[in-house]
């Protein structure tokens, strides 16, 4: 489990195949000391540790995992959001986030304003209903919260430390994000849905 709040940006230094899993190596931040087996969210997708490298760490994705998120656009010097998993005792600064990744979004409008910036990002219709305005919402593994939604979009309001801080500082319009929703919104439309009180 994780909480959206990016510990590092790191870089990929290697991205290759091999029996229809796709392997990613990423140099090791500063300080950091990782080790074989630990949870890491990378851009919200939580990844396993499958080798330590000397300076760099892989992890592996499956076919599902490459399918369903924007694992398969990396390439050497992508740079990447690092988030070690929460530890019993830290600070809960961000909101739940699982690793979980529902869709992959779509930036589609980006305004500046003064020192930060709003985003518009297109995801499909069936996970708006998830979102809701002040709600959170993870976007490439960092919490951030809803300005507004609608039928097949949301906005999120960007200040200048996670510009500065997260991957999101130089995305530009058209680019793909990993979107996962609140898990609580998951797991209340759920309840309601098998009493009959929501629809699909």
């Amino acid at each position: 489990m994780f909480t959206g709040i990016i510990k590092k940006v790191s870089k990929v230094e290697k991205a290759s195949w091999q029996s229809g899993s796709l392997f990613i190596e990423i140099e090791i931040p500063r300080g950091w000391k990782v080790k074989r087996g630990e949870s890491i969210s990378i851009n919200g997708v939580c990844s396993t540790v499958n080798k330590v490298i000397k300076d760099s760490f892989m992890v592996e994705y499956m076919p599902e995992t490459v399918k369903k998120t924007t694992v398969r656009d990396l390439k050497k010097r992508t740079q990447v959001n690092l988030e070690r998993s929460l530890r019993v005792g830290d600070l809960m600064d961000g909101h739940i986030v699982q690793g979980h990744v529902d869709c992959v979004g779509r930036i589609i409008e980006i305004k500046k304003v003064e020192q930060s910036a709003v985003m518009k990002i297109r995801i499909p219709k069936e996970f708006t209903k998830f979102l809701a305005p002040k709600g959170s919402v993870s976007v490439d593994g960092i919490s951030l919260t809803i300005v507004d939604s609608k039928k097949d979009w949301f906005t999120i309001s960007l200040v200048s430390y996670t510009l500065e801080n997260t991957n999101l500082g130089k995305i530009k319009v058209g680019e793909k994000v990993n979107i996962e929703t609140d898990a609580i919104a998951k797991y209340i439309f759920n309840i309601l849905k098998s009493t009959g009180y929501a629809k699909r």
